[in-house]
C-alpha cells in the first residue's frame, strides 16, 4: 500500500527514532509499504519517520545512481533495509552534493557530507551487517540515517539560507506545493 509522505512542518520528522524490537508487529508490511511508497515517490530511499513512524528504519536503493553513462557502478545493486542502523565511523573528507527530500518537494541544496563511513545495522532477516560505504551509496545511507536522528536538509543548510527558503518551507507544510505522489501536510486539517 502506497502511504503518504509526511511534509515538512510535521514533529515527527524533528524527533529522534525508537529503537525497534526484534519481532516487531506489523514491521515486514511497513517496510513492503515503504518499499511501495518510494518507488511510487521515485525516491531513491525512505526513512520510517517520513511515512510517520518514529523508529529506527530506512530502505535504500541507489541503483538510479548507476544508470547512464556517467553512472556511479557502486550504485548498481545498493538496495538496502536498515533497522537500527549506526553509523560508527566518518572520513575526514568532505564533499558537496545537491540532495533533495521527499518530504520536502521542490527544495534541492548543497549538503556537505562526510565521502566515506562505517555502519551498522540489522537487514530485514535480522542479521547484524556491518559496511564501510563510500561515494554515492554512503551519501544516501547519511541523508536517510538523518531522517531518524530528526534531521532534514534544511538542517545542513545556512540559518540566511533557511530565511530565504522560509516561504517555500511555509507552502509545503500548508499543502501549497505540486507533488506526484501522496503526501500528509501538518497545516493541512483533514487531509
Amino acid at each position: 500500500m502506497i502511504l503518504p509522505v509526511v511534509a515538512y512542518g510535521d514533529p515527527v520528522l524533528k524527533a529522534e527514532a525508537e529503537d525497534i524490537e526484534q519481532g516487531q508487529n506489523g514491521l515486514e508490511v511497513l517496510i513492503a509499504n515503504m518499499w511501495e511508497t518510494m518507488y511510487a515517490s521515485e525516491g531513491v530511499g525512505l526513512a520510517a519517520p517520513q511515512v510517520g513512524e518514529s523508529i529506527r528504519l530506512f530502505i535504500v536503493d541507489a541503483s538510479p545512481f548507476a544508470e547512464g553513462e556517467n553512472g556511479d557502478l557502486a550504485c548498481k545493486d545498493f538496495k538496502r533495509v536498515m533497522i537500527n542502523p549506526v553509523i560508527f565511523e566518518e572520513s575526514e573528507e568532505e564533499d558537496g552534493m545537491e540532495e533533495g527530500c521527499l518530504s520536502i518537494p521542490g527544495i534541492r541544496e548543497n549538503v556537505q557530507r562526510p565521502v566515506a563511513i562505517g555502519v551498522e545495522y540489522y537487514n530485514e532477516q535480522w542479521e547484524l551487517v556491518e559496511e564501510r560505504l563510500e561515494g554515492i551509496p554512503a551519501r544516501v545511507v547519511q541523508h536517510e540515517y538523518d531522517h531518524i536522528e530528526g534531521v532534514l536538509i534544511t538542517d545542513h543548510i545556512s540559518p540566511m539560507r533557511r530565511r530565504l527558503l522560509h516561504g517555500k518551507l511555509r507552502d509545503i507544510t500548508n499543502g501549497k506545493v505540486s507533488v506526484d505522489y501522496r503526501m500528509r501536510f501538518p497545516g493541512v486539517r483533514g487531509r
